[in-house]
């Protein structure tokens, strides 16, 4: 919305011209908001007083929604079941992506979505005034780490996509082998790079988990558990994925420093979740 697609490609576009040159192609990484292409579509065709019902989907979806007779006793979390189920669809589809690495970012937003619920059902009461503040910062991180992991969903499948685009490069050609083996190797690395930000994440939300076990309320200390758990799994099938690609890495120091960090993370995650444990398990039983 502050800097329209449409106007980022025109820029490039007349920087282009002064030195002689053209925009080749254009490429989309990962998934893009509907309106900015919409936007994009209106300022190239120059479109006068356009509305958005006027594009064709939009009418007939409005219409049916019109026409849709109510589900009986339907309730927000329906909606959100309905969402869950396409990803869940998806992910057992035949198809390569999403997979493992996508379901460990969404098990980690599950987390955060947990903490952040851990937090909220904590704040204002009066028997947790002593750590509302530091309920309050856990709430605002745990929203923070949500949404990055929700992008990293749609990044990882991206990521993989952009693998098995760089192997279908042609390779005819000396230069064509060397192009193609470039991209397979950048596209590889950011293959293991994703996944690797997703395990940074999952050990920093068992640490807010662990938090809130301590200090959060007594009554959802199962959820802060849960959150931990479901962290936990994320950082494991993220290490999977940092491992296998950088297997592919031809520059051995930087797989191996991908690598190390993997290891320190999964020494971090370990000891967290013993503390963890050992926490619900004496709080717990003052319930």
């Amino acid at each position: 919305r502050k800097t329209p697609v449409a106007r980022v490609v025109e820029m490039i576009r007349r920087e282009a011209e002064r030195f002689g040159v053209a925009i080749h192609h254009s490429e989309l990484v990962g998934l893009i908001p509907q309106d900015a292409l919409i936007n994009a579509a209106v300022w190239h065709l120059q479109l006068d007083q356009f509305e958005s019902d006027q594009i064709l989907e939009n009418r007939l979806f409005s219409t049916f929604q019109e026409t849709e007779t109510p589900a009986v006793h339907a309730t927000p979390s329906d909606a959100v079941l309905q969402v869950d189920e396409v990803f869940l669809n998806a992910l057992a589809s035949k198809e390569p992506t999403p997979g493992g690495g996508s379901a460990s970012a969404y098990a980690g937003a599950m987390a955060a979505a947990l903490v952040a619920m851990v937090a909220r059902v904590t704040i204002g009461k009066k028997k947790y005034e002593q750590f509302e503040e530091q309920m309050r910062a856990i709430e605002e991180r745990a929203d923070i780490l949500m949404e990055s992991l929700i992008e990293a969903v749609s990044q990882d499948s991206a990521a993989f996509d952009g693998v098995m685009d760089a192997y279908r490069m042609p390779k005819d050609s000396q230069v064509e082998k060397t192009r193609r083996s470039d991209q397979i190797q950048a596209a590889t690395l950011l293959a293991a790079q994703i996944p690797l930000q997703v395990a940074y994440y999952a050990v920093e939300l068992m640490g807010l988990a662990q938090s809130a076990a301590l200090n959060g309320n007594l009554n959802a200390i199962s959820d802060a558990g849960s959150a931990a758990a479901l962290a936990e799994a994320a950082l494991s099938g993220a290490a999977l994925n940092v491992r296998i690609n950088a297997q592919g890495l031809k520059d051995k120091g930087t797989a191996s420093g991908l690598i190390d960090q993997t290891a320190e993370l999964e020494v971090r995650a370990a000891n967290l979740h013993n503390e963890i444990r050992t926490q619900i398990q004496e709080r717990g039983s003052q319930s």
